[in-house]
């Protein structure tokens, strides 16, 4: 169960929970192909916590042109 970081945090970073998903999925599978992040003191023990780390520390963001397509 992933407890760290919050919806609420994330949801400050990006504001739809869709792009919130598809984000952090797309991430966790670069992650797991490559075993390359960019989290600073990582706690997570699975790729898709490991995209939220990186998303809740602004290491990783959706371009707002793109975002606003949907």
């Amino acid at each position: 169960m992933i407890l760290e970081p919050s919806i609420d945090k994330l949801q400050s970073k990006i504001y739809s929970k869709y792009t919130l998903v598809t984000l952090s999925a797309r991430r966790a599978r670069q992650i797991q192909e490559t075993n390359i992040h960019y989290a600073e003191n990582s706690k997570a023990s699975t790729y898709v916590g490991v995209a939220l780390e990186e998303i809740a520390q602004e290491k990783l963001q959706m371009d707002e042109d793109i975002e606003s397509e949907k």
